[in-house]
């Protein structure tokens, strides 16, 4: 399987359990690694035949920026949903940061990743 990578996507979302998050909101950082079969665009040199990466860049971007949720749990298991749409995407995993997380001790980053199919 091949591998399209976008990494460092950045949004303002107001994502989070306590209700300073909610309100004030922060910024999240996606990566995301869509697995496809490359082979079909690359023999007919056509955009039509894989991912367009800019697409999925947008619809990340809007999913972080859009309706909040408690868990950045939630937040990955909706981008990879969406990834899963598009139809040459086969397999997507999904990593949120959260490098602003409301932990007490100093950190770089807090990160959920998850791999998701198509059933």
């Amino acid at each position: 399987m091949d591998r399209i990578a976008l990494r460092g996507l950045r949004a303002r979302g107001f994502h989070g359990a306590l209700p300073e998050e909610r309100s004030l909101g922060q910024t999240f950082v996606v990566d995301v690694v869509l697995g496809t079969d490359i082979r079909p665009a690359a023999a007919a040199d056509d955009l039509e035949r894989t991912v367009h990466y800019g697409v999925v860049a947008q619809e990340v971007v809007e999913l972080v920026s859009g309706e909040p949720c408690a868990l950045i749990e939630t937040l990955a298991e909706r981008i990879a949903a969406r990834c899963l749409e598009h139809g040459a995407v086969r397999e997507v995993e999904v990593t949120v940061h959260k490098p602003q997380a409301p932990i007490p001790v100093p950190f770089d980053d807090v990160t959920i990743t998850i791999k998701r199919s198509r059933a």
